[in-house]
């Protein structure tokens, strides 16, 4: 018991925190101590072996990512090989007077077997390998991950923002988007590091050359000068095992500089490297055939190796061959003899063949529905429900389901979103692509069809999917087709909400209220205020963007106004000031400063006695003064808007729903608030007044 109890407790000091240092104190030693040739070919053994696994593993692995630890593995790669490099100096320099087995078994098997003998050839094949591995494999992969982690950090921004987006839309959790942003984070820092880690592999790539000038100059020094051996012996020992070792070095510093350059080449796309590749390459049978064709045609030319080039054109043949046949097996469709049926005796119309009509649908063209089909991959379905959650939560009423359903009379790839029977919004996309959207500020232009975002109206254009960093690095948001259709779903539906709010959906409210508050609901519907009245105050705050998921607080305020006016503007007027706080905070935060428009009290009393003299609608104010004051307005809400400030437009009370109405859809910016709706704790700061 006392011996496993050991056993336990040292455990996790050499499988965890004593790892690392364990590592750098045999580093150390390897240089410092000298090895036994013995030690020294397992070592070596270790060394290939640790090469390949690493290059495997980045072949196998399925996302950069995945492989984050690569650089610090490479470091202690590279630092293992440069330490064996010392040892095996050591050893050569000392007892490469003894023969060419002085340094073990395996530099002598390098240098005898892999070269025949001849340092000749050695030094012809090191060359090779050194020319290879520094000027072809590390030299582009150093340039590759420079250019990786450039366009990383560049296009941080655009990921940033289409996180956000997709978040603001409903498409994403706040722990999704928190894991989205970490692995941008991560991502950032893989490169970055792959960038200083590419610059390991060169420079020992220079150390390897440097070491074999090194070991044949000392070594022939050493075994003329101080082993009275010949010219000749001294050079034929010496730089055979230099060859050797020379050799043994770089066939894993090789490994790791293909490992590094696959693994920054790798796509993000979370898929197997052999697979991709294939179906990449051999995705068309063209290529084979093509291919083959060429091939035997230059098998059929006399003098040329006929043999085996006509095999390779009629394995290339068969190969097309049968990648045509498997194409026409994934697309040939069973054909079913169905059974004749008799025509059916048609029943009389009743009331339940007249289908109601959907709150909300959206139809789709018929080359969209893989995109609401989940059986063929379609994510569309969950990310409207996602929205639905979002919406329902923010606005603080339940969300009608959406209706999804095919329209052959729309275009192969349009769409359109219904709000009871009428369309509000329509498009036509590109489900093969990609949507870059400019936000408003990039830095080149973009090969794609240029169109507008559906949601926003903003500039936009279609790219290829392989497009995505690029655009990315040049500023562009990039979203694909579900969340182009998605957030232009959430944009109509926050739009019309108060459109969506129906008696039932009013009466469920009340009901939920009445659970925990049951005396405040008592006697206020029908007893005090109709159903319908209480539908029209709501609907009143949800089109001026107001949530109304304080309907206690709302209800309250109905309670008390509904005794002295019942008229549905005064209670809204009245909840509006029970929603002071939650209105103000909406718009400008926490902020105990509010900057605020003004307009000048001759023109308040202009307006004032114009809506007296007309009643509602303002319908004979003078139309040079409307465009005016329209125009004066809608400068002053965009020098506020560049100060980076809510623009915030306050007037009398009896202004208030009038002006709102003036410029809600041609100024949707300016928030218009009355001076009953300022709460005592915020500091008024006048930045512009508006006058005639």
């Amino acid at each position: 018991m006392e011996k496993n109890d050991l056993f336990t407790r040292l455990k996790p000091m050499f499988s965890g925190s004593m790892g690392a240092p364990i590592i750098v104190v045999a580093l150390l030693a390897m240089v410092v101590l000298p090895l036994p040739p013995f030690l020294l070919d397992l070592l070596f053994s270790f060394n290939i072996a640790l090469s390949l696994t690493i290059m495997l593993a980045s072949i196998y692995v399925l996302k950069p990512l995945h492989f984050a630890s690569f650089p610090a593995i490479l470091l202690i790669a590279t630092l293992l090989r440069l330490a064996l490099n010392v040892a095996s100096t050591r050893i050569v320099l000392m007892e490469g007077h003894t023969g060419t087995d002085a340094a073990g078994k395996v530099i002598e098997a390098f240098g005898e077997f892999v070269i025949g003998g001849n340092y000749t050839v050695g030094f012809v094949v090191f060359a090779i390998l050194v020319i290879i591995n520094f000027v072809v494999v590390t030299k582009g992969a150093t340039r590759i991950a420079e250019v990786s982690a450039r366009f990383t950090l560049d296009s941080m921004p655009g990921k940033q923002m289409a996180i956000d987006a997709d978040l603001n839309a409903g498409l994403i959790d706040q722990d999704q988007a928190r894991s989205r942003r970490e692995e941008i984070m991560q991502e950032s820092d893989f490169y970055g590091s792959m960038d200083g880690a590419s610059k390991f592999v060169r420079g020992d790539a220079v150390a390897g050359i440097l070491i074999l000038f090194i070991n044949i100059i000392g070594g022939f020094i050493i075994g003329v000068a101080q082993h009275d051996l010949s010219f000749a012996e001294a050079a034929h020992n010496y730089t055979l095992l230099t060859i050797g070792d020379g050799l043994v070095a770089q066939i894993p510093s090789l490994l790791l500089s293909t490992a590094a350059a696959l693994l920054v080449t790798r796509t993000t796309k979370e898929e197997d490297m052999g697979a991709e590749v294939v179906k990449q390459l051999f995705k068309d049978p063209k290529t084979l055939i093509v291919t083959s064709a060429i091939i035997g045609a230059m098998g059929l030319i006399p003098g040329m190796p006929n043999l085996p080039f006509l095999i390779l054109a009629c394995s290339g043949g068969l190969g097309a061959w049968l990648l045509l046949e498997r194409q026409k097996a994934a697309t040939a469709l069973p054909v079913v003899n169905a059974p004749v049926e008799t025509p059916k005796e048609q029943r009389d119309l009743s009331w339940d063949d007249l289908n109601p009509i959907d709150p909300i649908g959206l139809e789709v063209g018929y080359r969209l529905i893989p995109l609401v089909d989940k059986n063929q991959g379609g994510q569309l379905m969950n990310r409207i429900k996602g929205i639905r959650k979002k919406i329902s939560q923010e606005l603080g009423f339940l969300i009608p389901p959406v209706h999804i359903r095919d329209n052959l009379d729309l275009a192969p790839t349009a769409y359109q979103i219904t709000l009871f029977g009428v369309t509000f919004g329509e498009a036509e996309i590109h489900p093969e692509r990609m949507m870059a959207i400019n936000p408003g500020q990039v830095f080149g232009e973009l090969a794609g069809i240029k169109s507008k975002d559906p949601a926003f109206g903003l500039d936009a254009v279609w790219i290829e999917p392989n497009q995505r960093e690029h655009a990315q690095a040049q500023g562009y948001t990039v979203v694909d087709v579900d969340t182009v259709i998605a957030t232009h779903l959430s944009k109509i539906l926050q739009t019309h909400a108060q459109d969506l709010l129906g008696r039932e959906e009013v009466q469920q409210l009340l009901d939920n209220l009445a659970k925990i508050a049951p005396k405040l609901i008592e006697g206020l519907v029908p007893d005090t205020l109709p159903l319908g009245s209480v539908q029209k105050v709501l609907q009143n705050l949800l089109e001026e963007n107001i949530p109304i998921r304080d309907v206690r607080t709302i209800t309250e305020a109905l309670s008390e106004q509904a005794t002295r006016n019942p008229d549905t503007e005064a209670l809204t007027a009245a909840a509006r000031m029970a929603l002071s706080h939650s209105i103000v905070q909406h718009i400008n935060g926490i902020k105990a400063d509010l900057p605020i428009i003004t307009l000048d009290p001759e023109l308040e009393q202009i307006l004032l006695q114009t809506l007296q003299a007309t009643g509602e609608g303002g319908a004979s104010l003078e139309p040079g003064l409307a465009e005016k004051m329209h125009k004066n307005l809608q400068e002053a809400a965009q020098r506020q808007e560049m100060t980076g400030e809510s623009s915030i437009l306050v007037v009398q009370a009896g202004l208030r729903t009038w002006i709102s109405r003036f410029i809600r859809h041609s100024i949707p910016s300016l928030n218009v608030l009355s001076y009953n709706e300022i709460p005592d704790d915020k500091q008024i700061r006048i930045v512009a007044n508006v006058g005639r």
